[in-house]
């Protein structure tokens, strides 16, 4: 049950760093090898691209994990509390739609590569593995719309507590703007 529930906390940290990580030692060892060594790697952009790629994708997951994703907050300064959760439900529900169109477009896509049997040109991996960072990233992107939406649900039914944060709150509760002003010879007073 432990190892679920770190899957459930960290999987998307785990592959972000994993896949940075990759990036940024087969980037530095080209660069090594081009302007120390004289000679050059035929095979690091390749598997730097690849990684970049799935980054991007299970990095939408990690950002509608945290509640980071791109939003206009607009609408949500307007709204109480418990209009910002349903405004937050209606936005997740299209997202999700959105979501699991890709899942099935990607998939198609994949299952066409695996048809056509082409691998990458220097790593010689079947590129359908890489075509398949889309529909898995947003696989993992439903499973987590999933998970916000039923917070915001139980949330409306008033069984746990779901708090909006809109990008203004996030400034303020970083303490940034106290700094900053304090650093300026600004009074701040605290709540």
């Amino acid at each position: 049950m432990k190892a679920v529930k770190y899957l459930d906390d960290h999987l998307e940290e785990v592959l972000l760093v994993l896949f940075t990580l990759v990036m940024v030692v087969v980037i530095s060892l080209q660069v090594f090898m081009r302007y120390v060594l004289g000679s050059s790697l035929s095979w690091s952009e390749e598997l730097a691209r690849y990684c970049f790629i799935w980054l991007v994708y299970i990095g939408i997951s990690y950002g509608v994990k945290k509640q980071r994703h791109i939003k206009v907050d607009v609408l949500l300064v307007l709204l109480k509390e418990r209009g910002k959760i349903i405004l937050g439900l209606i936005a997740n529900l299209l997202f999700l739609g959105f979501a699991i169109f890709v899942i099935f477009v990607g998939y198609g896509v994949v299952e066409q590569q695996m048809g056509f049997g082409q691998t990458s040109p220097s790593l010689k991996v079947p590129m359908s593995l890489v075509y398949a960072a889309t529909p898995v990233g947003m696989a993992l992107t439903s499973f987590r719309i999933i998970q916000q939406m039923i917070k915001q649900v139980l949330a409306l039914m008033g069984k746990r507590e779901f708090k909006v944060k809109t990008e203004m709150d996030e400034v303020l509760e970083s303490g940034e703007v106290q700094e900053n002003l304090k650093a300026s010879g600004v009074e701040v007073k605290s709540k």
